[in-house]
């Protein structure tokens, strides 16, 4: 892994990185950690762009799934979750939810982005992330897909559901 650039969080409404993402790299991972929302109970998710453009709808198709377990031991699951699928849409895509905003709350994880700036293919992403979350439960939440464009991505933007990201980093990395 290649260092490429570091960002933090500081009651940012969105956290996006515009620059690092090119042609250097086949994959690039975002190291998302400790992402703190100011807002309880917020989904943590993302979407990209081209170019310099700054809209961030790019069309998506993506599936999730997760396994969670609680604190108390009352719940332990394996799950589809078809709510946080996106079916050629352009919102955020989900990397998990049920984020508490408790002082021992937060998220963490890693997105995977392959070959962002191919003009022949669409472009493949696979997330894993995991989470102390506002139910007192553990979740470990995987998401899948690919941005349905042949057109080079350039940016990538993180945002909580609802409220700022109170805090927390984002390390891009690019895989030789």
């Amino acid at each position: 892994l290649t260092l490429i650039s570091t960002t933090t969080a500081s009651s940012s409404g969105t956290v996006d990185i515009t620059s690092g993402i090119d042609s250097t790299y086949k994959e690039y991972q975002f190291h998302f950690i400790d992402m703190h929302p100011a807002t309880n109970d917020v989904t943590f998710g993302f979407q990209t762009d081209t170019g310099t453009n700054t809209s961030y709808n790019q069309t998506m198709t993506t599936t999730f799934f997760q396994a969670r377990h609680s604190e108390a031991d009352t719940l332990a699951a394996l799950a589809y979750t078809t709510n946080r699928d996106i079916a050629q849409g352009t919102g955020f895509q989900t990397l998990i939810y049920d984020v508490g905003n408790g002082n021992d709350e937060s998220c963490s994880g890693i997105l995977h982005l392959y070959d962002p700036s191919s003009s022949t293919f669409v472009k493949h992403f696979v997330s894993r992330a995991s989470n102390y979350g506002q139910a007192n439960e553990a979740a470990d939440c995987f998401a899948a897909g690919y941005v349905n464009t042949t057109t080079a991505l350039t940016r990538v933007r993180f945002k909580m559901s609802s409220g700022d990201t109170d805090a927390g980093t984002i390390k891009l990395y690019g895989v030789s």
